[in-house]
Parts: structure tokens; C-alpha cells; sequence
């Protein structure tokens, strides 16, 4: 969803990819800045104005993606919470709440 959001805009900015791949394997936003040669307040403006978010919540949008995918295979909660990279299942919860406006399970039972 955020590659389709960025190709929409425009010319694509070439370091989207590797954001993307970086935040949806787990990496630190830090971490991400640093592999890119930018510094915190760049990779804010270029996230933003790209995905119309900051990288941290894009972070999010992908972590909850992960977690969503491994729910709808099966994964109990409490083991998707831990795979996906939330503190815990009350975390994955409130965030698919936050995020939804649902409760997980509700969520999953659409499709």
C-alpha cells in the first residue's frame, strides 16, 4: 500500500524501497535514518510527504500488516503479537483498535 501511495505521487523517490523493506523487517526508524545517510528531521519530510505519515507510523501501519497476516493464518494472538514486534497482546490490541477502530477479532472475521 505505501509503494502504490509513493508511485501515485509522482517520480518515485529512489530511497522509498529501501525504507519500506527496512521498517517492514523491524528495523529501528534510527537505524533506517542512518543506512540512508539521512538524518531524522530528512527522513520525517520525505516519509511524509510520501506516505502523508512519519516514519514511525509508517513502522506501524507495517507492523500491524505483519501481524494481521500471521492472525489470518492461524497464529494465536498472543504468538502474533510477539512474532509481528509488539511488547504484547494488549499492545497488538490496542494498536489494531487505534488503527481500525475494531477489535482484532472483529477485524478478522471480515475476511
Amino acid at each position: 500500500l505505501a509503494l502504490e501511495r509513493a508511485a501515485a505521487a509522482g517520480p518515485p523517490d529512489p530511497l522509498l524501497r529501501h525504507l519500506v523493506a527496512a521498517l517492514d523487517a523491524g528495523r529501528p526508524v534510527g537505524a533506517t535514518a542512518d543506512e540512508l545517510g539521512l538524518s531524522a528531521r530528512q527522513l520525517h519530510r520525505r516519509s511524509l510527504a510520501a506516505f502523508g505519515y512519519g516514519p514511525k507510523t509508517l513502522a506501524r501501519v507495517l507492523r500491524l500488516r505483519r501481524a494481521l497476516a500471521l492472525a489470518r493464518s492461524g497464529v494465536p494472538f498472543a504468538a502474533t503479537a510477539a512474532r509481528a514486534g509488539f511488547a504484547d497482546q494488549a499492545h497488538l490490541a490496542r494498536d489494531v483498535r487505534e488503527f481500525t477502530g475494531m477489535p482484532l477479532g472483529d477485524l478478522l472475521s471480515l475476511g
